[in-house]
């Protein structure tokens, strides 16, 4: 159930041999994005249970899923592009079928990640899939 832009990361990652590449090509990956608005990096976009700061902003226009998002540490940054490319531009109902954990196990995410990074990346699953869930009901 991927998008095509998630796809391509995949494709990336498997050009890749070495863990510090695919980790540098992350962080390039949220480095690409445009910062988050600061009006947007309030307490209602935060996304708690991440080591670092994490805004989330969701937005959903014409049963489409996408979001925005921010965070003060680099790899984070480029956490959220790649959730950006999992799940933007899906139907709001199919957000809550992808199984993340699986997708990111493709990119190799789950064994090397540091806890803390791991813990920060299921809070942000978790409140993607929270609105989208909201807004499918």
């Amino acid at each position: 159930m991927a998008t095509e832009s998630f796809e391509e990361i995949v494709e990336d990652f498997e050009f890749m041999d070495d863990w510090e590449d695919r980790y540098r090509h992350v962080i390039d990956l949220g480095k690409g994005m445009e910062p988050l608005e600061d009006a947007l990096k309030v307490p209602a976009t935060k996304v708690d249970g991440c080591a670092s700061q994490v805004w989330l902003h969701p937005k959903i226009e014409d049963g489409v899923f996408s979001f925005e998002g921010d965070s003060d540490a680099m790899i984070v940054r480029g956490l959220i592009a790649v959730l950006r490319a999992l799940y933007s531009g899906l139907p709001v109902a199919d957000v809550i079928k992808v199984d993340a954990r699986a997708e990111m196990e493709r990119l190799g995410m789950n064994e090397h990640l540091s806890s803390q990074r791991s813990n920060g990346l299921r809070a942000m699953i978790e409140r993607i899939r929270l609105v989208a869930g909201e807004a499918a009901s």
